[in-house]
């Protein structure tokens, strides 16, 4: 009984210790980290042209990752259309980026919600694996020359106070 007690235990000490370095080093391939820049990447345009990343240069840029069967996204969407339509917003650009491997499925849900901020189609996972987007939604703010600020897993209501806060606070540090 003892033995099997102390296998049991060893067995449970091992799962413990896999799961906290699975979580520790569970980045997606290639992941920018905080700090870093974005490389450039092809987006291709779900409700409007395709674009390469390293056009948004040049002015801060919310990236919202997110896929039409995730409750969270939608549940967040609106509030991202009505942060991106305050005046707030023009000291940033705000696009999304679609994880959904049906690209039918996403247009059908962007024109659900009446989505007018540019979204993108991601089905070679260059931007999912980029931002470092192993659960969604993910929200990331790049600044104007593509250094990635801070990342935000979850959803949000982005046109709220705190959530301005965090942008704003995010952006302030930015500046040299």
């Amino acid at each position: 009984m003892q033995i099997h007690i102390r296998n049991l235990l060893k067995a449970l000490w091992l799962l413990v210790v896999v799961f906290y370095v699975g979580t520790c080093l569970g980045k997606t391939p290639g992941e920018v980290e905080q700090g870093a820049v974005l490389r450039d990447a092809t987006l291709r345009g779900l409700n409007g042209p395709d674009r390469q990343l390293l056009q948004y240069r040049g002015k801060p840029l919310l990236i919202n990752v997110w896929a039409s069967w995730c409750g969270p996204c939608r549940m967040e969407m609106g509030s991202l259309e009505r942060l991106a339509w305050q005046s707030q917003s023009k000291d940033f650009q705000l696009i999304g980026i679609s994880t959904d491997d049906s690209e039918p499925a996403a247009r059908a849900y962007l024109k659900r919600a009446n989505a007018t901020i540019n979204h993108y189609i991601d089905r070679a996972l260059e931007m999912e694996n980029m931002l470092g987007a192993e659960r969604l939604p993910l929200t990331v703010l790049v600044d104007s020359k593509g250094r990635v600020l801070g990342k935000f897993y979850g959803a949000r209501e982005w046109d709220s106070a705190e959530a301005q806060q965090w942008i704003a606070g995010l952006l302030r540090k930015a500046k040299p």
